[in-house]
């Protein structure tokens, strides 16, 4: 089978993300978390789409997540990144959230971050 090249694999992910995004929406009492993966790092944010406002964000470019962590592309480092997020939101005052997965598949980093982010608290 032939290998897949980098802009198809990043067409597929957009088509995919289109997709998901006609039905998950964050509104005031419930907000969109989105989680976002490059190769070296990984960011989440919890959107208010109604107001068009990031409520809470953390990444792997933090200060205190950087010193922490060995290395900034690893299922830990996303682990730490879910558990910081959870941690905000709570102080925040936000435990319901949408998880938005922004096209990428449910497994990996993604998958961890989440897990770390439902046992902090947050419930999606």
């Amino acid at each position: 089978m032939a290998q897949v090249s980098a802009k198809l694999k990043a067409k597929r992910r957009l088509r995919r993300k289109r997709h998901i995004r006609r039905s998950v929406s964050g509104t005031q009492a419930r907000p969109r978390m989105s989680v976002f993966r490059s190769v070296a790092h990984i960011y989440v944010q919890v959107v208010d789409d109604e107001a068009g406002h990031t409520l809470c964000s953390a990444s792997t470019l933090e200060k205190d997540v950087r010193g922490s962590i060995s290395s900034a592309g690893n299922c830990d480092a996303a682990k730490v990144v879910g558990a910081k997020i959870a941690e905000r939101a709570g102080a925040a005052g936000l435990s319901r959230v949408v998880f938005d997965r922004n096209g990428f598949k449910y497994h990996g980093r993604v998958k961890a971050l989440a897990d770390a982010a439902r046992e902090g608290g947050m419930e999606f």
